[in-house]
């Protein structure tokens, strides 16, 4: 073989290796990333990637005040129509549950009943065991479906009627139109208050496989929630709604083999009246998407895929302050019980 053979066959070797290379190259590039076996972390380490400014306390929740879990009856003028029930005499608990509809809702709208305990006075849910001496029912004015309207009400009125005589009592019905025009007002003010925000985050080159994201959510605090493709940052109180939620493709949550799926896109969504205001709750959304993003090579934008500026964040921030405070003037501070039934 010729000098010049043994040249050209070394330089066809390297091009082949070269394009074997690339191609191995490429396809590790195009591949979701993957979640690795994770040592202990400190958790100031796990926040590296947090914006200046904020830092980690909006992820210390354990220096949170903590929200208080209101002890109430369910009925509430301020949001629902009330209808008292006079009685001729107690009636016990068990009588009042076997008396009462099998459907908790008018319409779209919750209804519940309520007795005035003989031996606590306090109103409450019929308990067996118990006596009570007053009833009442109730229909919420508004909700996320809208409001309270005139076949709902009526709908109210035929409940209300068969469960008083049931249980032998007499009901005082308040003022259809009244009710209906008030339920019209709240729903127009829940309408304007009622902020729902989303922050994405999106991919630069490499997709991310499931575990990768859910991998690196925990590490801010999420945890898997009741939905494949869905995690929560729970709140600081159990049984409240969570803080933040954070969702990616169920689809590729539910594929054969996840690890082979490809997400470019996870949303952190916060129901900001559902979130008691002492949870921080922007802050601490604003700060997950800026160490999601930093740590998975992503950029944070809107639902355009527009990034988003510091500056954007802080008009945000701004107007939230507000609508906190509209939302305390009118006695439903956000994560209250009351707003809780109100934006839902």
């Amino acid at each position: 073989m010729s000098n010049l053979q043994i040249g050209l066959a070394v330089v066809g070797g390297l091009v082949l290796a070269a394009v074997v290379a690339h191609g191995a190259w490429s396809s590790r590039r195009s591949e979701p990333r993957q979640a690795t076996p994770q040592e202990p972390t400190n958790p100031h380490q796990a926040h590296e990637g947090i914006e200046p400014g904020l830092g980690d306390a909006a992820f210390d929740v354990a220096h949170f005040p903590v929200p208080v879990v209101e002890k109430r009856p369910v009925l509430d003028s301020l949001i629902d129509v009330i209808a008292p029930i006079a009685l001729d005499s107690l009636v016990y608990g068990e009588a009042a549950q076997a008396a009462m509809p099998t459907t908790r809702r008018v319409g779209s709208k919750p209804f519940a009943i309520e007795g005035l305990n003989e031996e606590s006075g306090r109103w409450e849910t019929p308990a067996v065991g118990q006596r009570y001496s007053a009833f009442q029912t109730g229909v919420q004015l508004a909700n996320r479906t809208g409001a309270l309207n005139e076949i709902e009400y009526s709908e109210f009125v035929i409940k209300t009627q068969a469960f008083s005589d049931a249980v032998g009592g007499t009901p005082d019905f308040p003022e259809m139109l009244d009710e209906v025009a008030r339920a019209r007002e709240l729903d127009q003010f829940a309408s304007a208050h009622d902020a729902q925000l989303d922050f994405f985050v999106r991919a630069r080159q490499s997709a991310w496989s499931p575990g990768y994201v859910q991998q690196n959510a925990a590490l801010l605090g999420f945890v898997a929630g009741a939905m494949p493709g869905r995690m929560v940052l729970p709140a600081s109180v159990a049984g409240l709604p969570p803080v933040l939620s954070l969702n990616f493709d169920t689809q590729a949550a539910l594929a054969e083999d996840p690890a082979q799926s490809a997400i470019r896109e996870i949303t952190l969504g916060l129901d900001v009246p559902q979130v008691d205001r002492s949870e921080r709750a922007y802050d601490r959304m604003r700060e997950s998407a800026h160490a999601l993003a930093k740590a998975m090579d992503g950029v944070v934008t809107d639902s355009n895929g527009v990034p988003l500026a510091g500056e954007a964040m802080d008009v945000f921030a701004a107007e939230l302050q507000g609508m906190y405070n509209t939302l305390d003037e009118r006695e439903l501070s956000a994560g209250s019980a009351l707003a809780r039934r109100l934006f839902s």
